[in-house]
């Protein structure tokens, strides 16, 4: 009985999935003909000139979520290295404890405390307003953080637990342990982490909408303001829902959708590997 409800809870999510891919591939249809994609696939967006280019958001979504991870995964590697031998053990669990608080906060108070404090520190350092890519790419990184490191954490317990005997057999300290034994039998799950984080950083959408500035176009410089596809979304459902600037938001969707699939294949690739190397 309980198989039955899995396979019926499975076969609702896997259509409600294609509905959703359903719906977004209808209403985008029309967008991706003739002079339509033409004017889609374009660098600007000035909805009272009638030019709806997505391009610098989808260039925004990509580089903000690229410029997080870079900040966010060495420092979650950090983390779990420190608590896991190259720290005190003293500070390890309280350190862990940390970050799963941080995982309970809601992104807008993340959105919400870097207003007031990021934000400032950036405008006197900088000419602009302080709402821009660097902004949202601190804040992004550390929302992202605690998931980085919440499943490091779990791939190197299980690694640990199978070594140990191995690695007090060779008389490893735990230093030698992390960097000599955990850290290369952690492969998959490192490269697991970083897809899954950057995917967290790439659907976020209030980070975006409170702190990149939200101007339409290409993100040329950590201090210039930017909009992501999320935040885009978001504004334009909020402001409008008749012109051809709505119509263009079902293609910012089919393409966010599709950019969750690539990213969900590369979490099933690299699971079919570790079963397959299991």
């Amino acid at each position: 009985m309980a198989a039955r409800l899995l396979y019926c809870a499975a076969a609702v999510s896997a259509l409600a999935v294609l509905a959703i891919l359903a719906f977004l591939v209808y209403f985008s249809l029309p967008l991706f003909q003739g002079e339509q994609l033409a004017a889609l696939l374009s660098w600007h967006w000035r909805p009272l000139q009638n030019e709806f280019g997505i391009l610098p958001m989808i260039a925004a979504s990509l580089a903000l979520a690229v410029s997080s991870m870079l900040v966010a995964y060495p420092l979650a590697l950090g983390v779990c290295c420190f608590a896991h031998g190259l720290g005190p053990d003293w500070a390890a669990r309280p350190l862990l404890v940390a970050v799963r608080l941080m995982s309970s906060v809601p992104t807008v108070v993340y959105g919400l405390v870097a207003a007031f404090s990021l934000v400032p520190l950036i405008r006197g350092a900088s000419s602009g307003s302080g709402f821009c890519w660097l902004a949202a790419l601190l804040t992004l990184a550390v929302l992202a953080l605690p998931t980085i490191v919440l499943l490091l954490d779990s791939q190197f317990q299980r690694v640990e637990s199978e070594i140990r005997l191995t690695a007090a057999a060779l008389g490893l300290t735990r230093v030698q342990e992390m960097l000599q034994l955990t850290l290369p039998l952690s492969s998959r799950g490192l490269a697991l982490a970083a897809i899954l984080g950057f995917g967290r950083a790439l659907g976020d959408t209030l980070v975006p909408l409170m702190l990149a500035g939200n101007a339409p176009q290409p993100p040329l410089s950590l201090l210039d303001p930017m909009r992501t596809l999320t935040a885009h979304i978001a504004l334009v459902v909020a402001t409008d829902s008749q012109s051809a600037a709505y119509n263009s938001l079902f293609a910012c969707g089919l393409i966010l959708f599709l950019l969750t699939v690539l990213v969900n294949l590369g979490l099933r690739r690299i699971r079919m590997g570790a079963t397959a190397h299991g």
